[in-house]
């Protein structure tokens, strides 16, 4: 019996060493391969000619103005954080502070800050306008479902300040405040104003993923009695992003100190409430009086698409789950027959949940095609090291803005173009993703 024991210890031992050299030639190929394909890449990057293009048609593009685009005569702040930095190479850097500036002119005593403002004689939507004695030129909005404007605007002061060096503007003072003032009274709007404190999360109405619909009505950009107030990734996830950012600004070390507590606190609660780790996923939405939603809808089938991108960019995921997220979103885009991870959400909301009759399934924020925010998963995924996937799943958003001449606001599934077709956002994602390869070209 002994012997036979031997023997099998003696086989074992030549089996673990075979295979300890068979696991080490593997990774020694591995690393070859992920050589060659970072050299591959590299290459493929230096020599796009669709990227050219495109950058070339997104300057011409942002360089005709302010507003979201041609369908919209509004300034949007949360359109214009996302071209920002691109205006700011086409354009005077002093129309990019007077924009800013307008938008300060409109925040309230509490550090609330509107969505778009607009020349009050074109001032002629069923928006409930606001004026001020700041910017009387101007009338300005809000659609109120939504909880991404104060995000935004620290979002884009941060870009603005961080591209062009000018430090100083967040000393200027705007309205009796300083511009640095003004930023931090906008976080403690959402930390008074918009807090849920039994999650410890940001609120707002029921809205798809990062839309600013609400299904209770017809038109559905505004609070009102019908609302089901929610708690969700990306009102979040945006927050997220504008506290790292104005951590960065201060230089006072107690200010740093409290906003990094804010900033911890908000990361570890959306872990701890909106993370679903059994389906791997985020949950669609924590409501707070209920849900709009017949009560056999299961919602949390949904994926939703935009804020798991914005969520990568702030950080709240590891790479494990980034990459378990990119191959989610590239089996929806499948199932959706998309053309690509743009896809809003998969599945949709069924035809009739939203009053709004764009809302109908694959249309509009229902599941329509936005590059406006699959880029920003791009982003992540190129801030996270997976270029590989950032470059191949980019072109698809690039060949669609040459064969159609122009940049819309969102597609169809079949890739029609939909909305605006001069849409300034979609212009600014592609160009930062388009930078950011470049720049991991030149540094790999």
């Amino acid at each position: 019996m002994k012997f036979y024991r031997y023997i099998k210890i003696i086989i074992a031992t030549i089996a673990i060493f075979y295979l300890g050299h068979e696991v080490a030639r593997w990774n020694q190929k591995k690393g070859e391969s992920a050589t060659c394909s970072v050299k591959d890449y590299k290459h493929k990057i230096e020599h796009n000619d669709l990227m050219n293009t495109v950058d070339s048609m997104a300057r011409a593009v942002v360089a005709t103005g302010f507003s979201a685009g041609d369908g919209y005569g509004e300034v949007w702040i949360r359109d214009f954080n996302t071209f920002i930095e691109l205006s700011m190479e086409v354009l005077d850097e002093e129309l990019i502070r007077k924009n800013l500036n307008t938008f300060f002119a409109f925040q309230t005593p509490t550090g609330e800050v509107v969505d778009g403002f607009v020349d009050i004689n074109k001032a002629n939507l069923s928006y409930n306008y606001r004026r001020s004695e700041n910017a009387p030129e101007f009338a300005a909005h809000k659609n109120t479902v939504e909880t991404d404007q104060e995000s935004s605007l620290v979002q884009a002061v941060y870009k603005y300040v961080t591209k062009s060096g000018n430090k100083s503007y967040l000393q200027t003072e705007l309205f009796g405040q300083t511009v640095l003032e003004r930023l931090e009274a906008a976080m403690r709007f959402l930390l008074e104003e918009k807090m849920a404190d039994k999650y410890g999360l940001i609120t707002g109405a029921t809205t798809v993923d990062w839309g600013d619909v609400q299904p209770e009505h017809e038109w559905g950009v505004a609070i009102d009695e019908n609302t089901h107030f929610t708690i969700d990734i990306y009102d979040n996830a945006m927050f997220v992003i504008a506290l790292n950012n104005l951590i960065e600004l201060c230089d006072n070390a107690d200010k740093k100190a409290y906003w990094t507590s804010i900033r911890d606190q908000i990361k570890q609660n959306v872990r701890q409430h909106l993370w679903d780790n059994e389906n791997r996923k985020f949950k669609p939405h924590i409501y707070l009086n209920g849900s709009p939603f017949p009560a056999n809808f299961d919602e949390n089938k949904i994926y939703y698409h935009g804020g798991t991108g914005v969520a990568v960019m702030a950080g709240l995921l590891s790479k494990e789950e980034i990459a378990e997220a990119n191959a989610k979103m590239l089996e929806n885009m499948k199932k959706a027959h998309a053309q690509s991870i743009g896809l809003t959400i998969y599945p949709t909301y069924p035809h009739g949940y939203f009053k709004n009759t764009m809302m109908y399934p694959y249309g509009y924020q229902n599941g329509g095609d936005w590059t406006w925010f699959g880029a920003r998963m791009i982003m992540g995924l190129i801030e996270n090291g997976f270029i590989a996937e950032a470059y191949d799943e980019l072109q698809p958003m690039l060949r669609r803005v040459v064969e159609n001449r122009g940049f819309y606001e969102w597609y169809t599934p079949a890739g029609e173009p939909m909305g605006s077709g001069t849409y300034r956002g979609e212009a600014g994602v592609l160009f930062k993703c388009n930078q950011m390869l470049r720049e991991w070209a030149t540094t790999n």
